[in-house]
């Protein structure tokens, strides 16, 4: 079972999202009960509306414990060195010289708008490892891109 990697912030959005399925769960059962007590159940769309969302949760809750029990939470400020890792917040400088700021997280995490992407994604695979003044060469959907590691810090 491989442990995934995640951010404090990032288990707790998580847990907070089990904790939402699992106090609806009963308000689904009782939707259930309600739309079996009006009779028959092969023409009554209530009823299988309410047993498709019953499916939904039961999976979804399966996945967010998966998850969690699986997390390895990892504190970015404790760490330290001179190659991105996973939590490092790199600097870089795009073929444009224009600098580019992202932080390495979790795939639940993941928020490239925000300057979070994942250490799974093409860029987050490319820049694990790399140390300060290394190029870097990533293709995207949109073609290739170029990136020179400007700085890393462990915040």
């Amino acid at each position: 079972m491989d442990k995934m990697p995640m951010l404090e912030e990032g288990h707790r959005m998580l847990t907070a999202q089990l904790a939402a399925l699992k106090v609806e769960r009963p308000q689904i059962i009782d939707a259930i009960e309600e739309a079996r007590a009006h009779g028959d159940l092969s023409e009554n769309a209530e009823y299988h509306a309410a047993k498709e969302r019953q499916g939904q949760i039961e999976a979804m809750i399966a996945d967010l414990e998966d998850r969690l029990s699986r997390a390895q939470i990892i504190d970015p400020t404790t760490l330290s060195g001179d190659k991105v890792v996973f939590g490092a917040t790199v600097h870089m400088l795009d073929e444009d010289e224009k600098p580019v700021k992202y932080q390495i997280v979790g795939q639940t995490e993941a928020d490239a708008k925000s300057g979070r992407i994942s250490y799974n994604s093409p860029l987050g695979k490319a820049l694990i490892g790399r140390r300060v003044d290394d190029e870097v060469e990533v293709t995207v959907p949109s073609g290739d891109r170029y990136y020179v590691v400007s700085k890393i810090e462990f915040i």
